[in-house]
């Protein structure tokens, strides 16, 4: 599980250093091998061990093909899916049309979200994070009913 959040800096060729915490974990999981793909609703990228991506491909490659909902995902991020290896130094080159796609400058906050990481431009991530904390009450009625019975 990925955990944590980690504000990083994007070096001049767009690679990312993986912290160290996590580096391990990924050298056990997937020997280093990543894939990087766009989030369909926000302007961030998700990033996931291969096995765990591999996962998610067989599904979306098994909807049904006439469906244009399951179309739209397909094309997204199997499309938009980049395999990255790990390099010696624990860095991560993220491809030019994955970071313009997130506007991926220098400052940049990686997310853990259990199975993946979500890599956000800081900017971006600290204003749409003020956002949703001061997001509605009533938005938390729209929550799944296993949500709703946690007890945080």
């Amino acid at each position: 599980m990925f955990r944590g959040i980690h504000a990083l800096t994007l070096d001049a060729k767009g690679r990312l250093a993986i912290p160290s915490k996590h580096r391990d974990a990924l050298a056990a999981q997937c020997l280093g091998r990543l894939v990087c793909t766009i989030d369909p609703d926000s302007r961030c990228l998700w990033l996931y061990p291969l096995p765990a991506w591999e996962e998610i491909e067989h599904i979306l490659d098994g909807l049904p093909s006439l469906d244009q909902t399951a179309r739209r995902m397909q094309r997204l991020l199997i499309g938009h899916a980049t395999e990255c290896d790990l390099d010696a130094q624990g860095r991560l080159l993220l491809p030019p049309p994955l970071r313009e796609f997130a506007a991926l400058n220098k400052h940049v906050v990686l997310i853990g979200q259990g199975k993946k990481f979500e890599i956000w431009d800081e900017a971006e991530w600290n204003g749409r994070r003020e956002e949703w904390l001061k997001s509605d009450a009533r938005d938390y009625q729209q929550l799944p009913d296993e949500l709703k019975k946690l007890s945080l």
